[in-house]
């Protein structure tokens, strides 16, 4: 993790001749240090993609100003849709799970260690079971029941918690219920959601003992983004374990448990430093 402060400016535009020159021009006349540039061009969309780090006391303006004067310049006139954000300010990543405990654990020790540098203003639980852990971290938990005859009642709640808890990220850290269309939409491209099966095979419930009914020979976990469509968003990371005729349902998911945990800390993290575009419903991740 770099020491010194910067900017991250991730963009995306209509693949045309002079787009580098255009932005690293601007930055370089404001006497900005580039510390890190990544690009690609998708030749069958025809697309651009770019990603760079900017020291910040390079530049002789503040964030604000370099939004006003990048988008006047460089953005409006090659019709690029971008963000450029601080590494000085912490990004708050709520987080929602049910009863499985692996990936919140995971995520509280990657958080108290500092290997995920954020705030967690909340966690938040459609069960009880967890409370104790979260709030020995010093976090709030926050209990959100899900009932069968009215589940809009609990995820507009969410909404609403998530909204005060000036949440840039939500994560489904194994949070077993299926957040409302009208939820995705409000936070669309902010949640991140780990599912225990290699997608787009074996969507739903009890993934890994559909992969054992059907013979297969590896399992894995997919990290993507939550939309309207159950475990078809974009998606942003995946690994797989392979297994043999030996190996039960119950053994594939011990063995998955470890694979889920290291899926999701590596989405979010490429998350978090923005280094993931999504592209309609496929993303190019800078590594």
């Amino acid at each position: 993790m770099r020491q010194d402060r910067f900017y991250t400016l991730s963009a995306a535009c209509p693949d045309q001749v002079g787009i580098i020159a255009r932005v690293t021009g601007f930055i370089a006349a404001h006497g900005g240090w580039i510390l890190e540039s990544r690009f690609h061009a998708d030749e069958v969309t025809g697309r651009y993609f770019m990603r760079l780090e900017i020291k910040a006391d390079t530049l002789p303006f503040l964030l604000a100003a370099f939004r006003e004067r990048f988008a006047a310049e460089v953005a409006e006139p090659l019709a690029m849709n971008w963000r450029i954000t601080d590494s000085a300010v912490k990004k708050r990543v709520v987080i929602l799970v049910s009863r499985q405990e692996h990936c919140l654990y995971d995520l509280l020790a990657r958080w108290q260690s500092k290997e995920l540098d954020i705030e967690i203003p909340c966690v938040i639980s459609n069960h009880d079971s967890l409370r104790g852990v979260v709030e020995w971290h010093g976090i709030p938990f926050i209990h959100v029941p899900v009932g069968k005859d009215d589940p809009a009642a609990a995820n507009a709640e969410i909404g609403r918690i998530v909204e005060d808890a000036r949440g840039d990220t939500v994560v489904l850290a194994r949070y077993m219920q299926i957040l409302s269309p009208e939820l995705c939409a409000a936070l669309a491209g902010r949640i991140i959601n780990i599912h225990h099966s290699f997608l787009p095979s074996f969507v739903g419930a009890r993934p890994y003992h559909q992969a054992y009914a059907r013979g297969v020979k590896l399992i894995g976990a997919t990290c993507h983004y939550v939309t309207r469509e159950l475990d078809a968003g974009p998606i942003i990371e995946q690994d797989v374990i392979r297994i043999d005729h030996s190996d039960s349902p119950e053994d594939m998911v011990r063995y998955g448990k470890d694979i889920e945990k290291t899926v999701l800390a590596r989405g979010l993290r490429y998350h978090l430093e923005d280094r993931v575009l999504v592209d309609g419903n496929k993303t190019v991740v800078f590594r």
